[in-house]
């Protein structure tokens, strides 16, 4: 069923890309009716041991590659794409347009765009708010103009969703000349993910979407909310990067900013060994010192591991704090969703979080609860906030919004 985002149906092929540093996450879609054509991963690309996945037709390809560059990458991916045997296609013409997943855009992008000379210098110029992404996404991109001449390239941003929000939930309380000088503020992340589950909710709730006010919280090895009204964003959880809010799989969330002061003085680390501490060291792996992946921690939970059960209980306790916040802020709530590999798959850890939310009126279904991975509401029907499991598809958004900038 073609989504509500949609003004009218287009008959368009759409690829769409998300690069990493070392991989290349790839979706064909047909938009027409927004069927899933082809998708997969290489990965490890420039190192020993790539490996490409193809997924079509109901099975699964897996070969090596010996490949150093995206490039290369796409050039290997195409043929799979056009085989007489398992391709989808039968020539790269039938490719429409190519979405790009940007993760930061800065205050420059408040919408998708089409990709041209300024815009990949945008894209450059935030090389050093996202060092890690931004410069694999650029990558991508020029890697597609490369293997696909003249196919229109769209970034769509994970920032851009939250340029809505107002300077009283982006501004920091430091001298504003840094604010002028180099752009710090908040800038959300997640915001593809937060505005996919957003009309879907609408559309599911028979919400005007132009009024409704939802909570979304994104779940998984990094994790963020965002509170929506009427479609804009009133607050999310990350900032100016995606280490602030709540406590992740190695991310720390909310820290007092003199721990970093602290920790450089007593234990002489530079400002990079700090920053691989809070992103890469810190969270689930680094207080339970085990694991950073909730599957994990709830075994050795169950194993009596006292570590594990520790942050647990920080993960469920900065996540309250934020829901209650942004039941505030909204001034009330239609629905709360639950997005992500966590939210979306973890029935045992959503138990615990909507327990929570009894104060807010929200009370849990059990035998809906049971749910994994499928959209469905897990509150009691008397709740006076409905709770939702609503699956996001980032790649399709991506999609989505490629198809409007290409229709414009």
């Amino acid at each position: 069923m073609l989504s509500p985002f949609h003004s009218r149906r287009i008959q368009l092929k759409v690829l769409v890309i998300n690069s990493g540093s070392s991989s290349l996450k790839y979706t064909l879609f047909d938009m027409a009716d927004e069927s899933v054509l082809c998708k997969g991963l290489v990965e490890r690309i420039g190192l020993e041991g790539t490996n490409m996945t193809y997924q079509a037709h109901g099975q699964k390809f897996e070969a090596p590659l010996d490949i150093k560059k995206h490039s290369e990458a796409l050039k290997s991916i195409t043929a799979k794409m056009t085989d007489p045997e398992i391709g989808v296609i039968k020539s790269l013409s039938e490719i429409g347009a190519i979405g790009h997943r940007v993760l930061h855009g800065g205050m420059d992008f408040s919408e998708p765009t089409l990709v041209d000379d300024a815009v990949k210098a945008s894209i450059r110029k935030y090389f050093v708010l996202g060092p890690l992404h931004n410069p694999a996404n650029l990558g991508g991109i020029e890697a597609c103009e490369e293997s696909f001449p003249g196919i229109p390239n769209v970034a769509v941003f994970d920032t851009a969703f939250h340029m809505s929000m107002g300077p009283e939930a982006y501004m920091y309380a430091i001298p504003r000349k840094y604010y002028e000088k180099y752009a710090v503020r908040k800038y959300g992340f997640h915001g593809t993910s937060h505005k996919y589950v957003y009309g879907k909710a609408c559309e599911y709730l028979k919400l005007d979407p132009a009024k409704a006010k939802i909570i979304s919280c994104h779940l998984g090895n990094g994790s963020s909310l965002c509170a929506v009204k009427g479609g804009k964003v009133v607050d999310t959880s990350m900032g100016l990067t995606p280490l602030a809010g709540l406590v992740m799989g190695t991310r720390s969330g909310d820290v007092d900013a003199a721990v970093v002061t602290f920790l450089q003085q007593q234990e002489g680390l530079s400002a990079a060994e700090i920053d691989t501490m809070l992103n890469k060291k810190s969270g689930f792996l680094g207080v339970s010192e085990r694991s950073s992946d909730m599957r994990d921690i709830r075994q050795a939970m169950a194993d009596g591991d006292p570590k594990a059960t520790e942050v647990y209980k920080m993960f469920l306790h900065r996540l309250t704090h934020y829901i209650g916040a942004y039941y505030l802020l909204l001034g009330g709530a239609d629905a709360i969703l639950f997005t992500g590999g966590i939210g979306e798959n973890s029935y045992e850890t959503r138990v615990d979080i909507v327990k929570n939310l009894a104060p807010l009126g929200c009370t849990l279904d059990e035998q809906a609860n049971a749910c994994r991975g499928k959209m469905c509401t897990i509150s009691t029907p008397d709740s006076k906030l409905t709770a939702i499991v609503m699956p996001t598809n980032e790649e399709l958004m991506i999609a989505m919004e490629t198809v409007k900038i290409c229709a414009k």
